[in-house]
């Protein structure tokens, strides 16, 4: 017998977990958030330039995105968010349309021009644009320049974003997911908005992705060392 033959049930039970798992993570979290007890430090630069009329990119480790998304149901930022073609990505989309968040498909390695010009047609809508920096497979927390391209393309200032929180879960996962527990406390920090001229040149490019991903992980470490001495 074909391998192909031996594991025809993959495909149907691939679809099915596509149609149950959304509404399982989206009970889930909505029992979960409602304990959490959450705060955000340095959104003030970011909420002055939405009373402006501007929207930002909003930029966040893969592993922090749960941060986003909450991040955004407490601001009510209209947030859009690239996620992938694959059919983990049709869960993600699922569950962030159903949290408030628009999403569109693509990658950095697959449909990445067509999701690209769609991040840029969204931004061009009103929303805030959320782009995962090391995704979708990593290396984990370095940034890929596509959010300084956009940025580039947009004229939009790139907002750094991480969270922490004092009792998480951490996913056995290459981005190693972090999942506040019930009741947890979370900081959720914002960095300054970072800006790029359109004509910037190729040397200019790089050192706003650099300074990206330093200010990330710079957050990250800020945070956690808000809640260092708490259990997990």
């Amino acid at each position: 017998m074909k391998p192909d033959q031996r594991q025809w049930w993959r495909g149907p039970l691939l679809r099915l977990a596509t149609v149950v798992a959304p509404p399982v993570i989206l009970a889930v979290l909505w029992l979960l958030t409602r304990t959490l007890r959450v705060e955000i430090d340095g959104i003030a630069p970011v909420e002055e330039r939405w009373r402006r009329g501007e929207r930002v990119i909003l930029t966040f480790w893969h592993g922090r995105l749960l941060g986003m998304a909450i991040a955004a149901r407490i601001t009510g930022a209209r947030v859009c968010i690239l996620v992938s073609r694959h059919r983990d990505g049709e869960i993600a989309a699922r569950v962030l349309r159903h949290w408030g968040v628009e999403t569109v498909r693509g990658s950095t390695t697959r449909g990445a021009v067509a999701g690209f010009r769609r991040l840029v047609l969204a931004h061009r809508g009103g929303f805030d644009v959320g782009v995962v920096p090391d995704g979708p497979r990593g290396p984990r927390h370095v940034a890929q320049p596509g959010v300084v391209f956009l940025a580039k393309a947009t004229g939009a200032a790139v907002v750094p974003v991480s969270y922490a929180a004092d009792r998480v879960w951490r996913l056995n996962s290459w981005d190693r997911m972090v999942i506040p527990k019930p009741f947890a406390r979370v900081l959720i920090n914002a960095g300054e908005p970072l800006t790029l001229q359109r004509d910037a040149d190729d040397a200019t490019v790089e050192a706003l992705r650099a300074r990206i991903e330093a200010v990330l992980n710079e957050l990250t470490e800020r945070a956690e060392c808000r809640f260092q001495s708490a259990p997990s």
